[in-house]
């Protein structure tokens, strides 16, 4: 080989080298990405699926999914309706726990419709929320698993209180509202 041909070769592996590099710094900023904005839901979704890249090609397809959905805020008089129908569910509580843990499954569900959320399994429904609410998205699958356990008759009503209590964290980040301003509003307790 003559000493133009080294050149060029050279300078091939030195580009190949470069671009295996910034591929790379790609992928670390990436995934540094997606461990800001996922949260704990970076690791839940890394041990479910038993690989970093797995889980990182499942986290960028919730978020390209989601983006074509259309989300929208609610009006303030919507907002106002869910609010005061959480209200209502919450002081029925003490005399119908089981219920109303039903009730609040289904006004998280009422509120992720109009707020355009699709209502496929619950699965995809929690994947869904995990792209723009990642920090509430375990209450979601904990107030899920305690209306399984309701289902089967083995929650007790402490459960249910945290059931209803995991639902409302949801609830409140769906309906845009903070816990300063709900406080009094949303205060749950079960007197014996």
């Amino acid at each position: 080989m003559d000493a133009q041909t080294w050149i060029i070769l050279a300078a091939v592996v030195v580009l190949a080298v470069i671009a295996g590099l910034a591929w790379r710094v790609y992928q670390k900023e990436q995934s540094q990405r997606l461990k800001a904005h996922f949260g704990p839901e970076y690791g839940r979704t890394v041990a479910s699926l038993g690989s970093q890249s797995k889980a990182e090609s499942e986290l960028k397809s919730r978020e390209t999914r989601v983006e074509h959905l259309k989300i929208v805020p609610l009006p303030a008089a919507e907002a106002a309706t869910f609010s005061q129908a959480w209200k209502a569910l919450q002081g029925r509580f003490v005399d119908n726990p089981k219920g109303v843990l039903a009730e609040a499954d289904q006004l998280v569900r009422d509120l992720m419709v109009k707020r355009g959320y699709p209502m496929g399994d619950f699965d995809r429904r929690a994947a869904d929320i995990s792209v723009d609410h990642p920090t509430v998205v375990e209450h979601y699958r904990a107030a899920q698993a305690t209306a399984l356990r309701d289902q089967r008759g083995q929650a007790d009503t402490e459960e249910l209180r945290k059931g209803v209590v995991h639902y409302r964290a949801l609830f409140q980040e769906l309906l845009g509202v903070t816990d300063t301003q709900t406080h009094d509003a949303t205060h749950l307790e079960v007197h014996s």
